[in-house]
């Protein structure tokens, strides 16, 4: 007979520390953008923050550490200037792709 898990008992997954190269980053945030939620996009931004150090990512956006904990956490709603600045410290960018074609 299996035990049965239950959901609570479950640990919460951070994907952080499966960000440890710039093929899986952008993967990642690809993934993110198709769902069309910005409460999702400054969560994974947040991630990837937390993967290379949100310290430096920090001092690179020109972003206080706590407002950067802040912006980039699930319930946030970062500004677009935000975004920006974090992603050019990340050293990624966003693309737009036409959705039909």
């Amino acid at each position: 007979m299996t035990a049965r898990i239950k959901v609570d008992e479950l640990s919460e997954f951070d994907a952080a520390p499966y960000l440890d190269s710039e093929a899986a980053i952008a993967a990642y945030l690809t993934d993110i953008l198709e769902a069309n939620d910005p409460a999702l996009l400054a969560a994974a931004l947040g991630d990837i923050a937390r993967a290379r150090g949100m310290s430096e990512i920090a001092k690179a956006s020109g972003i206080t550490r706590e407002a950067l904990y802040k912006a980039l956490r699930a319930d946030a709603q970062p500004r677009f200037d935000t975004i920006s600045r974090v992603c050019a410290a990340l050293g990624v960018r966003l693309v737009v792709q036409p959705v039909h074609g």
